[in-house]
């Protein structure tokens, strides 16, 4: 009799799908996803979540290649029974109208530890009327695409995400992020546009990924720890960038950060680290080594003066920044001042480290200039153009 059920519970599945649903594989289709771009299909993707999840053998929902998926915003939550993969290998679309007055996101994966998301799909925010409602100062909310909350072990690889309307990809409180080959396009001149944005997160390897953005390739917020961005491409963009740190009144804390073997080409900075003044914490322990700079409008910038609206009254103290290594980079930058070492009297920047650092003005090769305030530090080795270390009284 059980052989019996077995059978006519498989021949209830045939019959609903056409085809019986290999053990540990959840496809969307299965689950009544349409696939046309058209239909919203988020329903069907939370069946076929609540679906795996349950599943105690490392299951696999599957997004199939082929076939575009219309999702209003969606929240895939844990915890799951066993490590649960996302197979992306078709394309997912948002709303093409302003579908939210309030900041969710389009796809949120909240406290799922041992999550893979995976495969050679594409996010496509269609940003564009985001854009044009937030530069018309009507949409003071604009979704994320792609936000993990609390998710521990966490693997992203290859996956391609596109014209997110803010954020392209979020960490927020997540440890051991593994982020590989995933590409990010958007428009140089979209508003807010980050490739990857974390905070009060530690332990995160980013590797042979590109960032096309109108904001920072990669931002490192307060609270974080422990990042390393590698064989990685920035371009257009903000650069790859540690803060704003300071504001609001928050302590910050930033540590151990490395920027190695990377790119940029034609962005607002390379690699920066910005505070704002009268900020308090530390951000300590950086190295940016191995960089290749192209037309990078100001290639190495530390600014605790940062200030993006232009009138921020003058404030003693500021976040300190200490033992910020600069090595082997090389290149040209897009404005005459090709670094910027820009510290406060009151909290001086220390343990400053220049080592085989090359920068040309990028206008006919020309000789670029540094500006230098109140940081103390080494120089060794060759440095064009020529860095001046030191506080003044």
């Amino acid at each position: 009799m059980a052989a019996g059920r077995a059978a006519a519970e498989e021949n209830a599945e045939v019959h609903m799908t056409g085809a019986p649903r290999e053990q540990g594989r959840y496809s969307v289709l299965d689950f009544h996803a349409a696939g046309d771009g058209k239909t919203d299909d988020a329903p069907a993707f939370l069946e076929a979540w609540q679906a795996a999840c349950s599943d105690g053998s490392s299951p696999i929902l599957v997004i199939p290649g082929g076939r575009t998926f219309l999702l209003s915003k969606i929240r895939f939550q844990g915890s799951c029974k066993s490590p649960i993969t996302v197979q992306l290998d078709g394309n997912i679309v948002a709303p093409n109208y302003i579908w939210t007055a309030e900041s969710d996101n389009l796809l949120t994966f909240y406290r799922i530890d041992n999550l893979t998301v995976a495969g050679n799909g594409q996010i496509d925010g269609r940003g564009a009327i985001w854009w044009t409602c937030y530069n018309q100062k009507r949409c003071t909310h604009r979704p994320i695409l792609l936000a993990f909350a609390s998710c521990n072990n966490l693997w992203v690889r290859n996956i391609h995400l596109k014209d997110s309307p803010d954020k392209h990809m979020t960490l927020f409180r997540c440890s051991q992020v593994h982020v590989d080959s995933v590409s990010v396009t958007a428009p140089a001149d979209s508003p807010n546009t980050d490739g990857i944005n974390m905070g009060n997160s530690d332990h995160v390897y980013i590797s042979s990924c590109s960032f096309q953005t109108g904001d920072d390739c990669v931002s490192i917020l307060s609270g974080t720890t422990d990042v390393n961005v590698t064989n990685t491409t920035c371009g257009p963009g903000h650069g790859i960038s540690v803060g704003s740190l300071g504001g609001a009144n928050v302590i910050a804390l930033v540590e151990r950060i490395t920027v190695s073997n990377c790119s940029f080409v034609g962005t607002l900075t390379g690699v920066r680290i910005k505070s704002w003044q009268g900020g308090m914490g530390k951000a300590n322990g950086f190295l940016f080594e191995n960089l290749k700079m192209t037309a990078v409008r100001i290639p190495i910038d530390i600014d605790q003066f940062y200030c993006p609206q232009g009138n921020c009254p003058t404030k003693d103290g500021g976040v300190s920044i200490t033992d910020a290594r600069f090595v082997n980079i090389h290149g040209t930058s897009a404005d005459k001042q090709a670094i910027q070492i820009l510290c406060s009297q009151s909290v001086p920047c220390r343990g400053i480290y220049l080592d085989d650092v090359t920068l040309y003005w990028d206008k006919q090769n020309s000789q670029a200039q540094s500006k230098v305030l109140n940081a103390e530090g080494t120089i060794v080795g060759d440095v064009v153009p020529e860095v001046q270390l030191g506080i003044q009284q």
